[in-house]
């Protein structure tokens, strides 16, 4: 079965990092495009990074420059790197695999996702 197992989440203060992991299983992780969407309570859940195949990346512009998405095929492991955190950053972060993305950070491009794992920014 397809599973996508977030990792690293916890609570840190504004300013600090965080480094999220997404173990994948189940499907060809090579051949997906990648992706960490996030949602705070009472707010639409919003892509914020992905990157494709071989390595190509894309951000929403709230995380850019902060904010690294990377890959490793061989571990089948998607990874976020945090830094600069702020409070807004606060959600459940989760990660998504899509075949076919027309729009590479809309949830109707991913096929399969992971449970989340919670980050909490204080101030």
């Amino acid at each position: 079965q397809v599973q996508l197992v977030e990792s690293g989440g916890g609570s840190v203060q504004a300013g600090g990092s965080l480094r999220l992991s997404c173990a994948a299983s189940g499907f060809v992780y090579r051949l997906y495009r990648m992706a960490w969407f996030r949602q705070a309570p009472g707010k639409e859940r919003e892509g914020v990074a992905t990157i494709d195949t071989i390595g190509n990346t894309g951000y929403a512009d709230s995380v850019k420059g902060r904010f690294t998405i990377s890959r490793d095929n061989a571990k089948n492991t998607l990874y976020l790197q945090m830094n600069s955190l702020k409070p807004e950053d606060t959600g459940t972060y989760y990660c998504a695999a899509s075949g076919y993305a027309p729009c590479v950070l809309c949830q109707s491009s991913y096929r399969y996702w992971g449970q989340g794992t919670q980050v909490s920014v204080s101030a």
